[in-house]
């Protein structure tokens, strides 16, 4: 065999969509979020484990709701889940059918000055945000409200000289840092540790999270790995 080729190895699938005409959606959204944040804890995530600050953050079972506009957007959220499944694995239509999700899922309300420190989403497979008001974050600031995922390749930088100092992507060892928009869903691996940046702004970022794991049913055990 001859010849000469550079090809990634070890890639992290990271998924991005955005939401058709979502300013409707986005203000019902914000209306109900900032509407249940003023009843306080009765509708506030009652354990909070992540280091965060200035946010408020919804118990896990948003997603259970029955406001149509939540319905909405959980159904899109799963089309671009499952469409990126099936495309990843290279499933049918018809086993997608029977790959069952369930999931948390819950709203957060950052304000000035708010952040949410580095963590992964243990017990899952797939994680997404969407966006649904930026906050209007103020430009003057370095990573304003970013979300920040680390390179997961841990010791790609035991040693570093001028031979791979400046590889570009996919190869970088930089973290993928990402100014998210209303409308856009991001969907990636949980295992994948990330934080947001302290945010500036002069309104509310809100954004809606969610943890997926899935269970495939109608499938020969004895030659599909099910792991549950």
């Amino acid at each position: 065999m001859t010849g000469f080729r550079i090809a990634p190895a070890f890639a992290v699938p990271f998924v991005e969509a955005y939401l058709p005409n979502a300013t409707a959606l986005n203000r019902e959204l914000t209306q109900l979020f900032l509407a249940l944040e003023r009843f306080g804890a009765a509708f506030a995530n009652p354990q909070p484990l992540v280091q965060r600050n200035g946010l408020y953050e919804s118990n896990f079972e948003l997603f259970d709701w029955p406001e149509p506009a939540v319905s909405a957007l959980r159904d899109w959220c799963w089309q671009q889940m499952y469409r990126a499944i099936g495309e990843l694995n290279g499933y049918t239509l018809a086993q997608l059918r029977d790959l069952h999700v369930a999931a948390e899922s819950w709203f957060h309300i950052t304000r000035s000055g708010g952040y949410f420190a580095l963590h992964n989403h243990p017990m899952a497979s797939w994680s997404g945000v969407y966006c649904v008001a930026d906050g209007e974050p103020d430009p003057r600031v370095n990573d304003n409200g970013l979300l920040t995922f680390v390179n997961p390749q841990q010791t790609a930088t035991m040693y570093i000289d001028m031979a791979i100092a400046r590889m570009s992507t996919p190869y970088a060892f930089a973290p993928l840092q990402l100014r998210l928009v209303p409308g856009q869903l991001v969907l990636f691996p949980s295992w994948v540790l990330h934080e947001v940046r302290p945010f500036f702004g002069r309104s509310e970022r809100i954004t809606v999270a969610f943890n997926a794991r899935f269970k495939m049913v109608g499938v020969d055990r004895e030659r599909v790995p099910i792991y549950w």
